[in-house]
């Protein structure tokens, strides 16, 4: 089972170069955890110790910087958590599959995605220059999106064309889309058109990429799958971001307490008593992130029949994180029955926020992870789960 976790996260998705994965099978080679904290009731942390992950760049003005902005389309809340930034030729292939994926991308998140479209013309198409030329056309009627959907998604119809056939067709879907032909067409081979056009040339000659050339959030050019699934885990991921924690949580677990706690979930309530004792530092991060309402509609990204439930990413892609690592601990127990909880992790020392609830003994799962908790009531709603079930909140009562 552990194999198959990690072939799984070798799959299509898990070839993306992202953030850390975060799946319930540590896919790298195991070491044997070692005890990190030992607490008293008078002797206790300020801080939990944690290791921050770096946070991922979004300044995009740096990408945008020699660009004019009258030059760029854009679409989308300008406030968005996540820009995409695509530099594209509309005779360019990939250019298309990705236009496409990106069109599926903004109908998911039309309120967290804004989209920046530049221009990189391909010296190496003979209709590049033609088909900016159509998308600034209708641009001065107000339809740039509108003819920038239709040049891609035609794109195998007029990529065969003859060049001095383009502008007879770009004119008939021009009136289409409703636009005065006589305009676009004077547009088309008018001063406004030509200018931007030579300015896009002007400035894709002082680049040396190909097109698509694209960025998530980041100054740094994505260069993993572009199919929607893949960007749809990157945006998540991406509008994660913005709640992660750039300190270590702070300590206010008492291990002289009892933690009692209640997941509410969209099948029902789970009864959990956590492990303080045993497990301090997977607790006292529980408690805190179930406290800043880290939990609070997170879906359950993997449910195995038979095997474990897992959570606590908000994101629901799997690969989230709280923007911190902690150490794995050896609590001393093992996976000998249905009902425990676990941090997961890709490795040792690399607990976040996911965590997982056994539905069996897993003796292979032994050493692996930091036990921190057991279900007291409840087994039979997690029975009932499917994989994208809700986990709505969390209840956390100390006694």
């Amino acid at each position: 089972m552990i194999k198959n976790i990690c072939r799984s996260a070798n799959s299509q998705i898990g070839k993306l170069i992202i953030f850390g994965l975060l799946f319930l099978a540590s896919c790298t080679s195991p070491s044997t955890p070692q005890p990190v904290v030992t607490l008293t009731p008078t002797s206790r942390p300020e801080k939990m110790p944690c290791t921050i992950l770096p946070a991922t760049s979004s300044d995009i003005t740096k990408i945008m910087s020699g660009f004019a902005d009258e030059y760029a389309h854009t679409a989308g809340p300008a406030d968005a958590p996540v820009t995409l930034l695509v530099f594209t030729d509309f005779q360019c292939p990939g250019c298309a599959a990705l236009a496409e994926s990106i069109r599926q991308v903004q109908a998911a998140h039309p309120q967290e995605v804004r989209l920046i479209v530049r221009y990189l013309p391909d010296k190496r198409f003979d209709k590049s220059a033609l088909a900016m030329r159509a998308a600034e056309a209708a641009h001065q009627q107000g339809k740039f999106w509108e003819m920038y959907d239709l040049l891609f998604t035609r794109q195998a119809e007029w990529s065969s064309l003859a060049p001095d056939a383009f502008p007879a067709w770009a004119r008939e879907q021009a009136t289409g889309l409703g636009l005065d032909a006589a305009q676009f067409a004077a547009d088309f081979n008018g001063e406004t058109v030509a200018a931007r056009v030579q300015q896009a040339e002007e400035a894709a000659a002082n680049l040396t990429y190909f097109p698509p050339l694209f960025f998530i959030n980041s100054t740094t050019p994505y260069t993993g799958l572009a199919d929607f699934a893949s960007l749809d885990v990157m945006v998540r991921l991406s509008m994660l971001e913005t709640r992660k924690f750039r300190a270590c949580p702070a300590w206010t677990l008492d291990p002289t307490r009892q933690y009692i706690v209640t997941l509410h979930t969209s099948r029902g309530d789970v009864v959990l008593q956590l492990f303080p004792e045993k497990a301090p530092l997977a607790v006292n991060n529980f408690i805190f992130l179930a406290r800043s309402g880290w939990y609070d509609h997170v879906p359950f990204h993997r449910v195995d029949a038979g095997f474990t439930a897992q959570t606590g990413d908000p994101s629901g892609t799997g690969y989230g994180n709280p923007g911190y690592y902690f150490a794995t601990e050896a609590s001393g127990l093992t996976f000998d029955r249905p009902g425990l909880v676990a941090m997961s992790n890709s490795g040792v020392d690399t607990n976040g926020s996911q965590f997982f609830i056994t539905y069996a003994p897993l003796p292979e799962l032994n050493g692996k992870f930091t036990i921190f908790g057991e279900v007291l009531s409840g087994l039979d709603v997690l029975k009932a789960l499917s994989t994208g079930d809700q986990l709505l909140a969390v209840n956390v009562e100390e006694r």
